[in-house]
């Protein structure tokens, strides 16, 4: 998967590994932002039942 998207990238290899480093960071970020909130609001497994 990685060599798929370095591949893909224009530039020289250090410009390539430069971009695919923010990409995943990119990634991340918005997985932590919209996609996990999201999952634990609607997750039956976060309740807590302790008092």
């Amino acid at each position: 998967m990685y060599a798929w998207i370095l591949r893909r990238l224009p530039g020289p290899p250090w410009l390539r590994t430069l971009q695919a480093v923010i990409l995943v960071g990119l990634i991340i970020t918005g997985l932590m932002t919209w996609v996990f909130p999201w999952i634990s609001e609607s997750s039956p497994w976060t309740e807590s039942t302790l008092g």
